[in-house]
């Protein structure tokens, strides 16, 4: 798939966590360069980057606090240094979110879930869009959350930024698409990687949790990170070079 992205790399945020660095390691088979952006697990990135170079193509890795405006607007223009130009990037950063009842959420929780998932995309867009003009088009993939159509209780946490994220995609998709910058969205069921791996460690997925889920999904397993990533490189890619404004649900069939 190497002719389906112009040179120039994707910028995968959020690439150290567990899905994160299956969709970074799926742009790197599809032939392009991508460049991981992380917060904290500099080892985690730094070993998904060795992974894609193995592959043939280049793949940097940069530290970056997404809440931060000014510094987001500093590591794309790294990036774009760096790899010349950025063609695609794949929102996947989030926090580690706790399965809590909307009516008992603290401020602090709410406000770090949005301040994370929505200020930090915002401020992403904001730094790409204009980029992505001077450079002729370009791509936005948002890492949603397969919530957004049946709201699984709990869970809100993930869903309500993530859904915040579902409109701007909408708005970039209606306003952006005369620079041929093109906008979707994944939305991700349970996949068998990063937060649910940390979350069933703690307990809070436990036997009960998974019989009941299974029942939701019309293929009796868990997704996997490669899943989310041939969705990302696809809308990312020349063969969706006509799709815009639009969702694919990953999840199995979840709540079908």
């Amino acid at each position: 798939m190497a002719g389906d992205f112009p040179a120039g790399a994707c910028v995968v945020f959020g690439g150290s966590g567990g899905i994160g660095q299956g969709v970074a390691l799926e742009f790197g088979r599809a032939g392009s360069d991508v460049a991981i952006c992380y917060r904290s697990k500099q080892d985690v990135a730094q070993r998904t980057a060795d992974a894609i170079r193995a592959l043939g193509v280049n793949a940097t890795i940069h530290q970056v606090d997404v809440r931060d405006r000014a510094a987001v607007d500093g590591v794309v223009a790294e990036i774009a240094a760096q790899h010349g130009r950025v063609h695609s990037m794949v929102w996947g950063a989030g926090p580690l979110v706790a399965q809590t009842p909307l009516a008992e959420w603290s401020e602090d929780q709410f406000r770090n879930a949005m301040e994370v998932e929505v200020f930090g995309f915002y401020n992403a867009t904001r730094a790409l869009i204009p980029h992505m003009r001077e450079q002729g088009g370009g791509s936005f993939v948002h890492l949603g959350s397969a919530g957004h159509d049946w709201f699984p209780k709990l869970d809100g946490l993930s869903v309500v930024p993530k859904a915040a994220n579902e409109a701007l995609i909408k708005g970039i998709a209606k306003e952006e698409g005369e620079y041929n910058i093109r906008a979707n969205s994944v939305l991700v069921g349970v996949i068998d990687a990063g937060m649910f791996h940390e979350l069933s460690a703690q307990g809070v997925f436990d036997e009960k949790w998974v019989e009941e889920t299974h029942k939701l999904l019309c293929l009796r397993r868990w997704g996997q990170a490669a899943d989310i990533g041939a969705a990302a490189v696809f809308f990312a890619s020349a063969k969706a070079g006509y799709v815009t404004g639009q969702t694919i649900s990953v999840s199995g069939g979840f709540g079908v």
